[in-house]
C-alpha cells in the first residue's frame, strides 16, 4: 500500500470515523485512499475554519477525535482561529496537513510555507513522515497525542511523496489513557481549607461542568458555604432540569471581582484561576482577590471530577445536591428584546438538545432561560476567536445525528463562517440556526465604555468599525443562497412559531431574529 493507505487505515483502526475536509492537489492521495476505508466518512467544506471548528464540535459530543484535511500551509492558517478555539477547549482533534513532495521545497515554490511553525503555535505535536514507510506510525502517535488528557489538537504534516509512495505500513494506535488522579494529600489540604470557615470560592471547568461534577460541587457548597462559580466558557455543560446551576464568571473583570469579593481563597477544578479576559486601564489582569490564596485542586488534564466526588465524601457525606426543578419561561409577546428572544428558546427547547452559544453580548439572559428546560448540552467558543458557532454545530449534528442542534449565533460571529450552512445543507444536518442580528459589533461598542481613557472622540453608536447596518446583511437570501430553508422574526410571536417548525421539520434552517444591541 502507498503511505496515505497506511495512514487512513491507522486513523481507522485507532476510532476515528470522520474526516473534515478542504482537500488540494498535494492531498490526491489521501482524499484517493479514503476511498477504501469505509469505516471513514469524507465530509466537505468550502472553508478550513469550517472543517477545524466542525472537528471541535464532532469530539466534543463524540468524546473523540475527528481528523481535519487542510491543503498546505495556506489552508492550515486558514484554519487556525478554530484550532484555536479548539485548543482552548481541549479538544482532541488530528490534524492533517499536506505538503510538497520532500524534494520540491528546495524550489520554494508559490504555496510553499513553514507548516511546522503553524502547527507548534497550537502547542500540540507535531510530525512530519519523511517517507511512505513512516506516515502509518506517525498517524498513530498523532492520534495518542491527540487524546493524550485534556485533549489536544495534535499536527501530522504529509509530504506528498510520502503520500503516493509505495511501502506504507498501517500503524498501531496506543491504548487511550485516563486521566491522572489528584492526590490523596491535595484532597486532603483543600478540604482543610474548606473546612477552615473562611470565605471560599470554587471555581468549576472543563469536565467538572457535566452532571457528576455538578452535583459534587453542590454537595460541597451546601455543606460548606462555599461559593461555587462556573469557568466564563466550557467545552461542555450538561445544563437543565434535574441539574444544578451555578453562576459563571462574568466577561468583564469588575464583574468578576464583585463575583469573588470578600473571598479568602479561590480553589479550581478542571478550571485555571480566573484571570481578565482583556487587559484595562487600572484593572489588575489576576481577578484574585490580593488578600485571597489560590489552590488547584485539579489542573487541566487530572480527574476533576473524581477529585470533587472524593472531596464532597469527606466533607458532605450527608448532603444531597440542589438540583433545578423543571420549569420554563411564561412565552412573551411583542417585538424581541435581549430577554425574551431567550425566554422563546427556554420555553421551546426539546428534549436532549444541543445549545452552540455564540451569542456574545446577545445572550446574557439564555442561562436562566433555559435552566429549568429538558436537560441539554451547551457548547461554547472557548478561545475567544469569533465564527465558532456555525462550524461547532455541524460537527456536534454528525456526531450526534438522532439529537437536535441549536446553533445561537451572533450576526458578527456568523460571517465569518457562514459557509457551514452549505455543509449543513450538503449533509442534510438537523440543525437549527438562529442568528441573532443586531447589526453591530455590540459586544465592542459595550466593550467601549470600559476604557477610562477614551480610545478616540465620539461615540460608540457612531463608530463605523462598529457598525454592520451599511449594508445591512439579509441572512435569508444568504442562507437560501447556501441550500437553507430560511425566514426573519422581529417578534416573539414568529420566533417562537419559526422555531417551533424548525425543530420538526427535518434537516436544516436559519432564522434572522432581529433584536436591538447593547452599547
Amino acid at each position: 500500500m502507498n503511505g496515505a493507505e497506511a495512514l487512513m487505515r491507522t486513523l481507522a483502526d485507532g476510532g476515528v470515523e470522520v474526516v473534515f475536509a478542504n482537500a488540494g492537489t498535494t492531498e490526491m492521495h489521501m482524499v484517493g485512499a479514503m476511498d477504501g476505508v469505509p469505516q471513514l466518512r469524507g465530509v466537505l467544506t468550502l472553508f478550513e475554519g469550517v472543517a477545524t471548528g466542525a472537528a471541535d464540535g464532532y469530539a466534543r459530543i463524540a468524546g473523540k477525535p475527528a481528523a481535519t484535511l487542510l491543503h498546505l500551509g495556506p489552508g492550515f492558517a486558514y484554519g487556525l482561529t478554530n484550532l484555536h478555539n479548539s485548543r482552548r477547549a481541549n479538544s482532541p482533534v488530528v490534524s492533517i496537513v499536506g505538503d510538497h513532495p520532500t524534494y520540491h521545497n528546495v524550489y520554494d515554490s508559490p504555496l510553499t510555507s513553514d507548516i511546522a511553525a503553524l502547527g507548534s503555535w497550537l502547542r500540540g505535536s507535531v510530525r512530519r513522515p519523511e517517507n511512505a514507510a513512516g506516515t502509518g506510525t506517525d498517524a498513530a502517535a498523532t492520534l495518542a497525542a491527540a487524546v493524550e488528557p485534556p485533549g489536544q489538537v495534535a499536527t501530522v504534516i504529509v509530504p506528498a511523496d510520502a503520500s503516493w509512495d509505495d511501502g506504507g505500513v498501517v500503524g498501531t494506535p496506543a491504548a487511550r489513557k485516563p486521566p491522572p488522579p489528584v492526590t490523596q494529600d491535595v484532597i486532603a489540604r483543600i478540604a482543610d481549607v474548606l473546612r477552615s470557615g473562611e470565605p471560599t470560592a470554587l471555581v468549576i471547568g472543563g469536565p467538572a461542568v457535566r452532571e457528576a461534577g455538578l452535583c459534587a460541587a453542590s454537595r460541597i457548597g451546601a455543606a460548606t458555604g462555599a461559593r461555587v462559580l462556573q469557568e466564563l466558557y466550557s467545552n461542555r455543560l450538561e445544563h437543565g432540569a434535574g441539574l444544578p446551576t451555578f453562576p459563571r464568571l462574568s466577561f468583564f473583570p469588575d464583574q468578576t471581582v464583585k463575583q469573588l469579593a470578600g473571598v479568602k481563597h479561590v480553589i479550581t477544578a478542571g478550571a485555571k484561576e480566573p484571570v481578565a479576559f482583556f487587559a484595562y486601564p487600572d484593572v489588575p489582569s489576576c481577578l484574585v482577590p490580593e488578600s485571597a490564596q489560590s489552590h488547584a485542586l485539579a489542573e487541566a488534564g487530572q480527574d476533576a471530577v473524581a477529585a470533587l466526588e472524593q472531596l464532597a465524601d469527606l466533607l458532605a457525606p450527608d448532603t444531597a445536591p440542589d438540583v433545578t426543578k423543571p420549569h420554563r419561561p411564561t412565552m412573551p409577546s411583542g417585538p424581541l428584546t435581549l430577554k425574551s428572544w431567550t425566554e422563546v428558546v427556554g420555553a421551546l427547547l426539546p428534549e436532549r438538545a444541543i445549545v452552540v452559544d455564540e451569542t456574545v453580548s446577545s445572550g446574557t439572559a439564555l442561562a436562566a432561560a433555559t435552566e429549568g428546560a429538558p436537560r441539554h448540552d451547551v457548547l461554547m467558543q472557548c478561545g475567544g476567536a469569533m465564527g465558532d458557532g456555525l462550524p461547532l454545530a455541524v460537527g456536534a449534528a454528525i456526531a450526534a445525528p438522532d439529537r437536535p442542534v441549536v446553533a445561537l449565533v451572533a450576526d458578527g460571529c456568523a460571517m465569518y463562517t457562514v459557509t457551514a450552512l452549505w455543509t449543513q445543507a450538503r449533509e442534510r444536518l438537523n440543525v437549527t440556526n438562529v442568528i441573532l442580528n443586531n447589526h453591530a459589533y455590540a459586544i465592542l461598542r459595550a466593550e467601549w465604555g470600559y476604557f477610562t481613557v477614551r480610545p478616540g472622540p465620539g461615540k460608540a453608536d457612531d463608530n463605523p468599525l462598529f457598525d454592520l447596518a451599511n449594508p445591512a446583511v439579509d441572512y435569508v437570501r444568504l442562507a437560501e443562497g447556501l441550500g437553507i430553508t430560511a425566514s426573519r422574526a422581529t417578534t416573539a410571536e414568529e420566533l417562537a412559531e419559526q422555531f417551533s417548525r424548525a425543530i420538526a421539520e427535518p434537516g436544516p434552517h436559519l432564522i434572522q431574529a432581529v433584536i436591538p444591541a447593547v452599547g
